[in-house]
């Protein structure tokens, strides 16, 4: 029962939720006690609320999991956890995000009105996306979008921290890019089988994705160079250097692209970032190279 209770919240997933430490990184508190403490509170809440989210989708989408030949495995779809269960699961996990929220030390001005709505709006914003709308298109990739900037503000609010406007933009931009790479795998997917990973598959087209990746991935590449060149950025980290680290970046796109358009395999971005070695050498070296042009 602990088994499948573990899969139905999916701690893979939570990766996701490392956005929120993205404030801390970019100014130069990522080490500094006072402010890590509450955005590993935010972190902690984030974890449990998206998994609540994770046992409601699964719900919903029981009678679809258990016609396709992956998802078919899921605790609900596979019988092995009742909808009764998922929902107290559930329950319990969106409890826990909210004590998070209301025990945590917030020291540094973070607001906990603030951070309780953040959460909240991520809570019924994935609600509405699970009961209908990832079942219109573009709709369903603009919410995955929004979900990660609201992690990114949270940690800002947590930590006291301001966030300048390109973060905001690049989170939202890297975040479609990975979105429409995922659609893309369920229209092949589709295309092959005839098999629907989620309703809305026949309203996106290869074409039209092929189109949107490339715009969505070089808009992004394009906005971190802006960043890494900007005035205010240069001035607060005391460099001109920062546009080196854009290597990484693109060569991490480019990656994936790669992923998506020759070995059509884009399907799961937490599985790619867990086990392609070349990104993961790519984010290794953008965070080095970051870390010791703004910290040292």
């Amino acid at each position: 029962m602990l088994k499948e209770a573990l899969k139905i919240v999916r701690p893979q997933q939570w990766v996701k939720n490392l956005f929120v430490f993205l404030p801390l990184f970019f100014d130069k508190h990522l080490f500094e006690i006072e402010y890590l403490l509450p955005t590993i509170v935010v972190f902690v809440a984030f974890c449990a609320i998206s998994s609540s989210i994770y046992c409601l989708n699964d719900i919903f989408d029981v009678e679809s999991d258990r016609v396709h030949l992956q998802k078919r495995e899921r605790p609900i779809a596979s019988g092995k956890i009742s909808k009764q269960t998922a929902y107290i699961i559930m329950i319990i996990c969106a409890t826990v995000s909210a004590i998070s929220i209301i025990i945590g030390d917030f020291s540094l001005g973070g607001n906990k009105s603030i951070l309780g709505i953040i959460i909240l709006a991520y809570f019924l914003m994935n609600i509405a996306y699970c009961i209908g709308l990832k079942n219109k298109a573009i709709v369903d990739i603009i919410i995955i979008a929004i979900g990660f900037v609201l992690r990114v503000l949270a940690g800002g609010f947590a930590s006291g921290i301001w966030l300048s406007q390109w973060i905001i933009l690049m989170t939202f931009l890297l975040s479609l890019f990975l979105a429409l790479a995922k659609r893309r795998d369920d229209v092949l997917l589709f295309q092959e089988t005839g098999e629907k990973t989620r309703k809305n598959v026949d309203t996106y087209n290869t074409p039209f994705l092929n189109a949107a990746i490339s715009i969505v991935g070089s808009v992004t590449l394009v906005s971190y160079i802006m960043y890494t060149l900007s005035p205010e950025v240069t001035e607060r980290f005391g460099s001109q250097n920062l546009y080196l680290t854009s290597g990484f970046v693109l060569a991490a796109i480019m990656r994936y692209i790669q992923i998506t358009f020759v070995d059509e395999n884009s399907g799961n971005p937490t599985r790619i970032l867990l086990h392609d070695r070349f990104i993961q050498t790519c984010i290794i070296g953008w965070l080095l190279s970051f870390g010791i042009i703004i910290y040292l």
